[in-house]
């Protein structure tokens, strides 16, 4: 449950990422040197790399927390 809210936030993320970076094309013409604005390599290799490492930050956390027990977690409360 935890792991699929993260992943949608991040998802959600870099739709909205990737249509910010087709809109302002022409302002990173002027920008970028050795590689085009449109670049399609780009546009699939940076959105891989940020869900990958959202998902590594949403994973790890989780499953530390699946391994507590509840029942000693809440004696020590």
């Amino acid at each position: 449950m935890f792991l699929r809210y993260a992943l949608s936030l991040a998802g959600i993320g870099v739709a909205i990422g990737l249509v910010a970076a087709a809109s302002v094309t022409r302002l990173m013409n002027s920008l970028l040197f050795g590689i085009a604005a449109m670049d399609p390599l780009t546009y699939v290799a940076v959105p891989l790399v940020l869900l990958a490492a959202a998902s590594l930050a949403s994973y790890l956390p989780a499953r530390r927390a699946a391994a507590v027990d509840p029942v000693e977690t809440l004696k020590a409360e």
